[in-house]
């Protein structure tokens, strides 16, 4: 009878080990908590989708697509620690991270370790510029870059609000300080220059005495780097002083949080993001699907789903799930097909030919302005 147990044991043991070879894992790093949790929640939909609707039609060189699902708070530390975690399970592609900060830590322990780490979101040039100088080939991103975005605003910020008192504010993360540089060097050298440039301390509850400098230097239009948390009490804060300004921001507040935090101060609040992919042909299929599923896929979620298409059509181009060769088989030149459009990388790992919107929030939703 023991003899008996052993043996079904250790055929269950290789029954399992099977089954796992007919898989591959990719893990979805992000701010699954913690006060930007909105958008960990969209990389996990996305990314979820994707793996769903590819594993519908076969896989991937006939393996189903397992998710690994990881929370890096967008802290640098604990995104350290995740890329650790990841790369000890032998985990060789990763969907993520979000923030720059975590990104960019997080890529050296990718870098070491051989892993292809490709991000939705993360917009800092440090992140692809330093991995090519150190000859880094697998630190990508399907997503655009803070100087391509500030290349875009900066310019007509200066042509719409000539003549008009602007404030440059980042929360001196490496996102939001990298992304307002960016579009404060621009507005610049197109002939306006700001009257107040300052960082100010994200996760603070009382912005006031940013209101009332704001206030005091006759501001009449704030371009923030930063989230949607501090957006939000600053607007609601200086309605409550009865100040209002324009607000531009980048990308970080497309999510129905800014609005929940803003409320109606939040009207007219304007935000850079890439050309919605949700109204593009080829999202057509997994829009409805995923709101079919209650979520709706706004923000990074469709993102999220296209760097999941990225790997499994590296892999089906490369022939194989080393993640050196599927990198240079993405970076190869030739496109590739995803939800948010037909997208192209180029040596360094970055999204060649990126296209942008203006966004108006009005009434808790948000759409694009003719420019």
């Amino acid at each position: 009878m023991r003899k008996i147990l052993i043996l079904g044991t250790a055929l269950g043991l290789l029954m399992g080990t099977a089954a796992r070879a007919d898989d591959i894992t990719f893990a979805v790093a992000g701010p699954l908590t913690g006060p930007l949790a909105t958008i960990g929640d969209q990389f996990k939909q996305g990314a979820q989708a994707a793996a769903d609707a590819i594993n519908a039609k076969g896989g991937v060189m006939g393996k189903q697509i397992k998710l690994q699902f990881e929370d890096d708070q967008c802290d640098p530390k604990q995104a350290v620690s995740v890329a650790n975690r990841i790369a000890a399970a032998g985990i060789k592609f990763v969907d993520g991270h979000a923030c720059s900060g975590s990104s960019i830590p997080a890529s050296a322990v990718y870098a070491e370790n051989g892993t292809l780490m490709m991000s939705p979101a993360s917009s800092n040039p440090v992140m692809t510029d330093d991995a090519a100088a150190k000859g880094w080939t697998n630190i990508m991103r399907l997503y655009t870059r803070d100087d391509a975005q500030g290349a875009f605003i900066g310019p007509w910020i200066a042509k719409q609000y000539a003549g008009k008192n602007v404030a440059v504010l980042h929360d001196k993360t490496a996102y939001g300080q990298g992304v307002a540089d960016a579009v404060r060097a621009t507005m610049n050298a197109n002939g306006l220059k700001e009257v107040l440039a300052e960082g100010i301390n994200a996760g603070e509850k009382d912005y006031n005495a940013l209101v009332t400098k704001l206030k005091d230097a006759k501001v009449d239009v704030v371009y923030f780097g930063g989230y949607h948390p501090e957006a939000g009490l600053i607007l609601r804060q200086a309605a409550e002083q009865a100040y209002k300004f324009q607000l531009i921001m980048p990308d970080s507040i497309a999510s129905p949080e800014f609005w929940q935090v803003a409320g109606p101060a939040g009207e007219g609040t304007l935000f850079v993001f890439p050309s919605d992919p949700q109204a593009k042909p080829e999202a057509k299929e997994a829009v409805a699907k995923i709101q079919a599923g209650g979520f709706k896929p706004e923000g990074f979620t469709l993102f999220s789903y296209a760097v999941i298409q990225a790997f499994a059509q590296g892999i089906e181009r490369a022939g194989s799930d080393d993640p050196t060769e599927v990198a240079k088989a993405l970076k190869d030149g030739k496109s590739i097909d995803t939800v948010v459009g037909t997208v192209t990388f180029d040596e360094k790992g970055d999204l060649k030919d990126a296209s942008y919107d203006i966004n108006r929030w009005s009434n808790g939703n948000y759409a694009p302005i003719a420019q």
